[in-house]
């Protein structure tokens, strides 16, 4: 059987990638991914690739690479000094398995990994989901054979032998509207009362400034809304400390997760009026393919600005509203949902998606793997003669 090594920090296009390939029946390929066991340095949470990874069929390699931080913090230099041990189980772990191909989907986890393939001789795909390049696909991209892009104006950033545009890769999953039993819940308060939802996250591992943000003001949101709120594993517990001190009639309003599944996702966005979210470039990416109103919170020391960048493009679309952290409070927030929530402004732009949020972009993605992996054989067959 074939194999691929995954790798990356960017799980969500990664996912659909994964169903892609596992669409395919014959000479399928045995998939591995490489990532980290736990969440944030110095804690013991487990990693959302942790989680998600092996239920899909996929073997998790757990590895724990080192980086350098862009601010400093009592982990800096026990990080800085795992650069070499991620390096190391990086190549332990690929001379044991000897991929047929590897797939990067960037962050610092994916450079050991990449590198050391590189070293062996294996071909490298890197997928940049941004409009500029990221620090680790910078790297990265000096070893990769393609370099699949999120947005046509990347193409710029690599070398033009290498760069391919594809789009982003989506979870097929955002598309199917279907409850369980945690989202027909909601769906029954939503009737009860007669209130829109609205969906606030802050990626996959939460956003502590939202968080605190909608704590500050939770009994403000549950008068006019259904608040589904994923709040990431690390402040869970303190926020459903707080929901059971609410007086009842709101306390029922207010639903908490800490991740939301796949098979939640697609009822989340087909329901809720309005998305709360960082922007990153996958949300940012999902919400222009699905046309969903979005008020966004860009992280503020993200690499070269790209989560102001991706949340720009859908406010020029008109999908978007954008709070940067210094301006996020009540009267702001509740002028963005004013603004949001106009049906005509709204109607006016949807028009303009489909071009620049186009929704193939992990069957591209797989036309790519599989291209390369032809010209492996090729050469290998070659060699034999």
């Amino acid at each position: 059987m074939r194999k691929i090594v995954i790798t990356g920090g960017h799980l969500t296009p990664a996912i659909a990638t994964i169903q892609e390939l596992k669409s395919k029946k014959e000479n399928p390929w045995k998939i591995y991914y490489f990532g980290r066991k736990v969440s944030l340095e110095g804690t013991k949470i487990a990693s959302v690739e942790a989680k998600i990874i092996p239920g899909l069929g996929v073997i998790f390699v757990p590895i724990n690479p080192g980086r350098w931080q862009r601010r400093f913090s009592v982990y800096t230099l026990a990080s800085l000094l795992r650069v070499p041990w991620g390096f190391f189980q990086a190549t332990v772990n690929l001379f044991r398995i000897k991929p047929d191909l590897i797939l990067s989907f960037g962050s610092y986890v994916s450079t050991p990994v990449v590198i050391a393939g590189w070293l062996m001789g294996i071909p490298i795909v890197s997928h940049e989901q941004t409009p500029t390049a990221g620090l680790a696909n910078a790297i990265n991209s000096r070893f990769s054979v393609k370099i699949a892009v999120t947005f046509k104006e990347s193409l710029n950033n690599f070398p033009s032998g290498k760069a391919v545009f594809t789009g982003n890769p989506l979870r097929k999953e955002i598309f199917i509207d279907r409850t369980d039993e945690f989202t027909q819940k909601i769906k029954k308060m939503m009737a009860r009362k007669n209130l829109p939802l609205l969906y606030i996250t802050g990626g996959n591992q939460g956003s502590a400034p939202i968080n605190k943000f909608i704590a500050d003001h939770l009994p403000c949101f549950l008068d006019n809304f259904i608040i589904l709120h994923q709040t990431g594993s690390l402040d869970y517990p303190n926020l459903i400390k707080l929901k059971m001190k609410l007086i009842n009639n709101l306390r029922e309003n207010y639903f908490l997760k800490d991740f939301i599944s796949l098979k939640e996702i697609g009822w989340v966005f087909k329901n809720a009026l309005l998305v709360v979210s960082r922007s990153g470039a996958n949300i940012c990416y999902e919400l222009g393919c699905l046309g969903k109103p979005a008020i966004l919170i860009p992280l503020p020391f993200s690499f070269r600005n790209e989560q102001f960048k991706n949340a720009a493009r859908l406010k020029d679309l008109g999908l978007a509203e954008i709070l940067e952290e210094d301006r996020l409070n009540l009267k702001n927030f509740n002028l963005a949902i004013s603004r949001l929530t106009d049906k005509d402004f709204l109607a006016k732009n949807l028009t303009k998606l489909a071009d620049f949020y186009p929704r193939d972009g992990a069957e591209k993605l797989v036309k790519i793997i599989e291209e390369i992996y032809k010209e492996k054989i090729k050469k290998t067959n070659g060699l034999k003669d």
